[in-house]
């Protein structure tokens, strides 16, 4: 700890927020090497490439068994996740709107192709050297690039977009091997992420917001709050999530029952969620009146814990009692935990993603394991099990209690890369070399964005000009 202050110190240098140059350097060179990159490695999959009509009539199908058209809505639905719901979740800041959806758009599309890529050579390289790219690459990308817009949500206000892109590069690169080791090592299973994304990308933005921990930041309190129609914007976005969050958390799972039980299951934890957040927040509040941080948070909690057990027999009921328990858990958390992390712990965490995404994903871990360690041939049929699980190759011997075992393995993996990734990351961003702003200037949009105002008097001036010529 002492450490960490030293250094801490020692980056704690006079802010300049001009990025005149280093932020067009930052996406000029990064998306000339993308170019570059993607020149070299990717190519159509058989789907989406001319050869498919010739592999179609090989394979005695029909166009309508391209996988595109199973695929493609989901895609649809958890794209519109990454760009407006996350998007429009972060304008809640009554001066940090542009921000919020601005520097969203910014890491999602940056973060998608390099994402891409990440994933591609984990898991789709070929006997070439090729990365196939088809319509399930890019919603593996989508799911990658969320997990670093929640690490941004613990960030928000108070970063530079050089710093975000930063972040987003370590983020995605630690993604796909977290990814990597608990889905292809280690086996677990982990439909809509709980583990994977919402437990890495919560604790890595946690832990990046601890490394670079802000004494001074009341001096930027007085725009650290919402407006009415701020929360009116933040609220667009939290029904956004949650109306496709059953298809975020069955878009990878596999055809036919498979992915129909993880709709079903996420749609029940989702209306759980919101009876118990409302409750907790009119409990807790003077006179009974809901705080709107609660509903356009805690609501969505329930979709975040039932993404690993997504796909599970988890059961109608099951899914309800998991859904009540996270609304009880998130709201609490910003009633009492955020507070106290703030004070005692040094993490300031803006969008308060610990209770939205980090615990939930936990719960979500954890039942996980204990349903996939209670599965039974009675309850899902020897074939299903099978199927549901993935016993087959070299782990076809493997059995349920034993699963359980691996699902939770991969939620301590997932906890260890969000942590550990994020203190080495923190600490590159804590350098003093990115133009991010100072305690008085943050939460406002004037810092990196064209103060319209100023605008519209320049142009003022300009016709006037014209006019006068």
């Amino acid at each position: 700890m002492g450490a960490c202050q030293s250094f801490r110190e020692m980056c704690d240098r006079e802010k300049n927020t001009n990025v005149h140059l280093s932020l067009p350097a930052v996406c000029i060179v990064w998306q000339t090497a993308m170019i570059i990159l993607f020149g070299v490695f990717m190519r159509y999959d058989h789907e989406s490439d001319a050869h498919w009509v010739e592999h179609r009539k090989h394979s005695n199908l029909t166009d309508i068994e391209n996988d595109f058209y199973f695929r493609y809505p989901s895609f649809q639905d958890v794209h519109v996740m990454i760009f407006v719901g996350f998007g429009f979740l972060m304008t809640f800041l009554k001066r940090y709107s542009f921000g919020g959806v601005g520097f969203n758009f910014l890491i999602a599309a940056f973060g998608l192709q390099w994402a891409l890529l990440m994933q591609g050579w984990f898991h789709w390289l070929d006997a070439d050297g090729k990365i196939r790219i088809g319509i399930e690459n890019l919603i593996n990308a989508d799911f990658c690039v969320a997990g670093c817009l929640i690490a941004y949500g613990a960030l928000l206000g108070k970063v530079s977009p050089v710093q975000l892109m930063v972040l987003t590069l370590f983020g995605i690169t630690l993604f796909a091997v977290e990814e990597f080791i608990i889905i292809s090592v280690i086996h677990a299973r982990d439909a809509g992420g709980s583990m994977v994304i919402h437990t890495f990308g919560g604790y890595y933005g946690l832990s990046v917001s601890w490394m670079l921990y802000r004494p001074n930041l009341h001096q930027s309190s007085r725009l650290q709050g919402s407006v009415y129609h701020s929360d009116v914007f933040a609220m667009i976005g939290t029904l956004f999530l949650w109306m496709f969050w059953p298809s975020f958390n069955s878009a990878i799972c596999d055809h036919g029952d498979g992915q129909h039980r993880a709709a079903i299951n996420t749609y029940l934890c989702l209306a759980s969620t919101v009876l118990t957040t409302v409750a907790i927040s009119s409990l807790f509040q003077k006179h009974g009146k809901l705080d709107m941080v609660h509903i356009q948070n805690s609501t969505l909690a329930g979709g975040v814990a039932a993404g690993t057990a997504a796909e599970f027999m988890l059961m109608p009921y099951g899914c309800l009692i998991v859904g009540f328990c996270c609304g009880i858990i998130s709201t609490l958390g910003y009633i009492f935990l955020t507070p106290f992390m703030e004070k005692h712990l040094k993490i300031q965490d803006t969008c308060g993603i610990h209770n939205l995404h980090a615990m939930p994903g936990v719960v979500g871990g954890i039942v996980g394991a204990i349903t996939a360690a209670s599965a039974s041939i009675e309850v899902y049929g020897h074939e299903g099990l099978v199927n549901t699980f993935d016993f087959m190759d070299k782990f076809k011997d493997m059995v349920p209690t034993t699963q359980g075992g691996h699902q939770a393995a991969g939620l301590c993996v997932a906890l260890c890369f969000g942590i550990g990734g994020g203190i080495i990351v923190g600490a590159i961003l804590r350098l003093p070399i990115w133009g991010d702003p100072a305690d008085d200037n943050c939460f406002d949009d004037e810092t990196y964005w064209e103060d319209k105002k100023a605008l519209l008097v320049s142009l003022s001036g300009i016709f006037k000009i014209l006019n006068k010529s």
